[in-house]
């Protein structure tokens, strides 16, 4: 089963969907089977790679709102992502442009390191204020994953996986994908928004029965017991 994550490293309920989807991979059967990939997503595509201002200044001027009421929005999500287990620091944020970010991903997925890194960067940027724009966080952040810092910067250097990302973007686009995060289930399936862990569990099992319906060997129950072919239960009849 495939599962694709259409989101961005910058985008809170992401990070939160991403616990939540885990947690529902726990609760999964057959997770052991499910494939989970990231794919790009950019909330913000014409933010400088290293904006000026807080996250509250730039919510303000998003939203139109004041930054008492930005500040009030912050302070939602970080309580929800607490629920999650997540300890968000919105304060420290620092906006910045993403596409590297999804280079660098790219790249890590190349390596079998995609996991790692996606949630390396959710982590840096919510919880420890660190400026993904930037390239030698970037470069650090892919050696603490235990990716080769110097392939990792002369990727960001230079264009490698640019059509990637941008492939992405053209996908999330055909979906008709206008938010994130967005959840693909074996193209069939689609979830938007961070859902409880308890959605996205059903969803992956509506998805695991679709794919794997149950083959009858025989008669089926009902026709047994009416023959008396087999020893089952049936309207409130037993065979013996």
């Amino acid at each position: 089963m495939q599962v694709e994550v259409f989101s961005d490293v910058v985008c809170p309920w992401c990070y939160i969907g991403k616990r939540h989807m885990e947690q529902a991979l726990e609760r999964f059967p057959h997770a052991d089977q499910v494939s989970v990939t990231y794919r790009s997503y950019q909330l913000s595509p014409d933010t400088p790679k290293d904006a000026d201002g807080t996250l509250t200044e730039m919510l303000s001027e998003k939203y139109r709102v004041t930054l008492e009421q930005a500040q009030a929005m912050n302070d939602r999500v970080s309580g929800v992502a607490a629920e999650a287990g997540l300890d968000y620091h919105l304060d420290q944020a620092h906006p910045a442009n993403t596409f590297d970010a999804h280079r660098l991903l790219h790249f890590a997925a190349a390596h079998g390191k995609q996991a790692e890194m996606k949630e390396r960067l959710l982590a840096s940027y919510f919880t420890e204020g660190k400026r993904i724009g930037d390239t030698d966080v970037l470069v650090g952040e892919a050696e603490a994953v235990g990716l080769d810092g110097i392939a990792a910067r002369a990727v960001l250097d230079g264009t490698d996986y640019t059509d990637d990302v941008n492939a992405d973007l053209s996908l999330a686009q055909a979906f008709g994908i206008t938010g994130v995060p967005f959840f693909v289930i074996d193209r069939k399936y689609g979830l938007s928004g961070a859902q409880p862990a308890e959605v996205i569990r059903q969803a992956l099992e509506n998805a695991w029965m679709e794919s794997h319906p149950l083959t009858m060997v025989g008669a089926t129950p009902a026709a047994a017991a009416a023959s008396g072919d087999g020893d089952s239960c049936a309207d409130g009849v037993c065979q013996v």
